[in-house]
């Protein structure tokens, strides 16, 4: 039974290079080793190769890994849910990460409480549309005339944890750094219809434990943030507190106040913007570039700049050839 409030940690792990390849400070993998050295069952959300989100199981630390990491679209559990229940009995330890939602579905379908499942919620902005970002990345492709073969939802390598930079590797060896996605997402016109009416934009959760970026930081922590990422830990019950017992060793960590660290989702769910249809009607009707201009803040190159860059490219070649 979840406590009547959470006990709230900011929270960054102790090896950097866990955190830099992490969404914030790493608590996801630190809990998760636990698990793992356990002989236990990690759930979580990966990018599939075709970079659409799925819900797998991993036994090893280097398919947990591919778990870390910001995944701004909706997540394919077909299947898992009865993988987890299956797992639990036979009796292994599983940590199972999700939406507040998928928590509560899972454990809606499991019908009853397993002491060795640890279910870790996240706060959720809201999920937009996978027709959307299906159509964003053919858009990037067109404009790079490459196929997309990476994508970084958040690039904190190179921009820093308080950015939300999207970063593109094609085949062709080029990069882009957009925040077009990373509008449209913010802008809230994609998010589901029941999105708005979340019950879960609360400081209670379904989960054992409750991670998100800790946005509130600066307030809830002074002079804790790195701009490399730190976590908002919430403990829900007493399983929750267990867990994070076991991994303290692995993280960094500071007791905070929840009325210090109230970012949105924790509050209420996002409205619904009043031009949502409008948008949609957009989308449907005309072109993904018209689309990520009025929404998504794109601005074309400028054609002038670019037929310049050429030129100077072909004269370096001319040169090269004369001299």
């Amino acid at each position: 039974m979840n406590w009547e409030a959470p006990k709230v940690y900011a929270v960054k792990h102790k090896d950097i290079s866990t955190r830099m390849a992490s969404r914030s400070g790493g608590i996801f993998t630190a809990l998760s080793d636990n698990i793992l050295e356990q002989g236990g069952i990690v759930y979580g959300c990966v990018l599939t190769d075709d970079f659409l989100a799925a819900h797998v199981r991993a036994e090893k630390a280097e398919d947990r890994n591919q778990m870390r990491g910001s995944k701004y679209i909706q997540s394919d559990l077909r299947g898992v849910f009865k993988m987890v229940r299956t797992d639990l009995d036979a009796g292994k330890k599983v940590l199972f990460s999700g939406t507040s939602c998928q928590v509560a579905g899972l454990q809606g379908f499991l019908g009853k409480e397993y002491d060795h499942l640890c279910c870790v919620d996240i706060v959720c902005h809201g999920v937009p549309s996978s027709n959307v970002w299906k159509a964003y990345i053919k858009w990037q492709e067109r404009r790079n005339h490459s196929k997309c073969v990476n994508v970084d939802f958040r690039n904190k390598r190179d921009h820093g944890w308080a950015a939300h930079i999207e970063t593109m590797m094609f085949a062709s060896g080029a990069k882009v750094d957009s925040e077009v996605f990373k509008n449209l997402f913010y802008g809230h016109h994609i998010l589901r219809p029941c999105c708005y009416q979340c019950p879960y934009k609360s400081t209670m959760h379904p989960g054992d434990i409750t991670i998100a970026d800790y946005w509130k930081i600066r307030k809830a922590a002074p002079g804790f943030n790195d701009n490399r990422g730190v976590s908002l830990v919430l403990l829900n019950n007493d399983d929750g507190n267990a867990a994070f017992e076991a991994v303290k060793e692995a993280v960094e960590y500071r007791a905070c106040r929840i009325e210090d660290s109230l970012q949105t989702p924790l509050v209420r769910p996002f409205e619904r913007p009043e031009c949502r249809e409008v948008f949609w009607k957009d989308f449907h009707k005309r072109s993904f570039r018209f689309v990520a201009k009025k929404y998504g803040g794109y601005v074309p190159e400028n054609r002038i700049a670019v037929n310049v860059k050429k030129l100077k490219k072909k004269l370096k070649r001319l040169l090269k050839t004369l001299t």
